[in-house]
């Protein structure tokens, strides 16, 4: 339990939750299942791996709610899952339901996760990798059916994910600022990322209202 709270269990488990509701949405229960779990391995991957970048700044801070960083779990035992976790993606994200489009889809979405971590955290750029992370959600599971797209899954997934991205930054923006990790909603502020997350999700609705279906990506058929 420790390794999975490593992995940043509640937002892990929840993102598995929605992948597994939209693939239901295309699939039976079964590929539903195995695309659920495919979802899984890539944000555990992305969790460990942010864990491990920011362990010295969590021990700095004395953050107790860290396994890896008050020495709960040691560094090499998620190292090892980190690196499992990527080769199960891997091989269920090519060979799995997702498909080869679908699959190197999702892969891209972690691999902007993984960068986010080493990377994007720190500047003004913050918000891309949250924004092709979830625009790849949706998608993959889309490109797993159908040689089409639809721009506005991609906008929807896009969107919500930035304004996800401001979300996760409110609990601890003056913890970051003064470890000096300054993505943009650290650079904004508490007030302006307020406002900018409420202009995101306002999006977002509007979007689902004007080009969604009434029950929520029923059918994309009727979108390609």
């Amino acid at each position: 339990m420790r390794v999975l709270r490593t992995a940043h269990l509640g937002p892990t488990l929840l993102v598995t939750f929605i992948a597994y509701f939209l693939a239901l949405q295309m699939w039976w229960e079964g590929p539903a299942y195995v695309i659920a779990f495919t979802i899984f391995t890539g944000q555990l991957c992305v969790g460990w791996t942010n864990d491990l970048v920011d362990q010295e700044s969590d021990q700095a801070q004395g953050r107790k709610n860290k396994p890896l960083a008050n020495g709960e779990v040691s560094r090499e035992a998620i190292k090892r899952l980190t690196f499992l976790s990527l080769f199960i993606c891997v091989l269920f994200s090519i060979f799995g339901p997702l498909g080869i489009a679908g699959g190197l889809f999702h892969l891209l979405g972690v691999g902007f996760g993984v960068a986010y971590n080493f990377y994007f955290k720190s500047m003004w750029l913050s918000p891309l990798p949250y924004a092709v992370g979830f625009a790849a959600l949706p998608g993959s599971i889309v490109l797993s059916k159908s040689s089409t797209l639809p721009l506005w899954v991609l906008a929807v997934g896009a969107l919500a994910g930035v304004s996800a991205h401001f979300i996760n930054g409110f609990k601890d923006m003056e913890n970051d600022r003064s470890a000096g990790m300054l993505g943009l909603p650290q650079i904004l502020g508490t007030r302006k990322s307020i406002f900018v997350t409420i202009l995101l999700l306002i999006s977002v609705a509007l979007i689902i209202l004007n080009f969604g279906d009434v029950t929520f990506l029923h059918s994309f058929s009727e979108y390609s």
